[in-house]
C-alpha cells in the first residue's frame, strides 16, 4: 500500500535522503518516485507472498554463495530515485561487500514487487521502467490474478500464471520456483 506524503514541490534525491534519515522517519518505509515521497504500508497477504519469495530466493543465493538478498526494508538507488522492493538481490560480483547506507547506492540485480490493492499503477509502471533502465530484472507479482510478470531489459515481458514456473535466468542461474508455491 502506498501513501503519498503531502509535498509542496518536486523533491530532489539529496533532499529525500536527508528527510528519510531524520530520526522521526528512520522506521518508515519511504520511496522517492518521480520526485514524490511515497510511504509504503504493508498489508498481510502481499507481505506473506513476499516472504515466501524472499525465502526461496535467499535459500538459493545462500546455497550458491551468489550475493545478498534484502527484504521489504532494503532500499536501493535506482536512476536517481529510491526504491524499496519487497525482495531485492545483488550479486557479489557487483558488490562484494554489503552496503551499510540507508539506501544501497547500487540498483539490485533482481527486484520483486508484490502488488498491494492500493498500489498506484503508474508508480509501479515507472518503477519497472527505471529498474530496467538500470539493468535490474523485475518480477511484478499480482496476488489477485496469481501471476508473475517478468521484465528483463531488451526482452518482451513474460507473464507466468499459477501453473507456470519462474526461472532465475542469467541473474539467478539455476533458480526455479513454481508460481503455485508463492500463493
Amino acid at each position: 500500500m502506498n501513501a503519498q506524503i503531502a509535498q509542496p514541490e518536486v523533491v530532489t534525491a539529496d533532499a529525500f535522503d536527508e528527510y528519510a534519515l531524520l530520526p522521526e522517519n528512520r522506521d518508515r518505509r519511504l520511496e522517492l518516485i518521480n520526485g514524490r515521497i511515497v510511504e509504503l504500508v504493508s498489508t498481510d497477504y502481499p507481505s506473506m507472498i513476499a516472504g515466501r519469495i524472499l525465502t526461496w530466493v535467499n535459500v538459493h543465493v545462500m546455497q550458491h554463495k551468489l550475493g545478498r538478498v534484502t527484504g521489504a526494508d532494503g532500499g536501493y538507488w535506482v536512476m536517481n530515485e529510491r526504491y524499496i522492493p519487497d525482495v531485492g538481490y545483488i550479486a557479489n560480483a557487483r558488490q562484494p561487500e554489503p552496503s551499510h547506507k540507508a539506501y544501497n547506492p547500487l540498483p539490485p540485480d533482481l527486484a520483486v514487487e508484490v502488488m498491494s490493492p492500493t498500489d498506484d499503477a503508474a508508480d509501479v509502471r515507472d518503477k519497472v521502467i527505471n529498474y530496467m533502465l538500470a539493468g535490474t530484472v523485475v518480477w511484478v507479482v499480482d496476488p489477485q490474478k496469481k501471476t508473475v510478470a517478468v521484465y528483463v531489459s531488451g526482452q518482451k515481458p513474460q507473464t507466468i500464471g499459477i501453473d507456470g514456473e519462474i526461472d532465475g535466468g542469467q541473474v539467478l542461474t539455476g533458480f526455479r520456483l513454481k508460481v503455485a508455491e508463492i500463493f
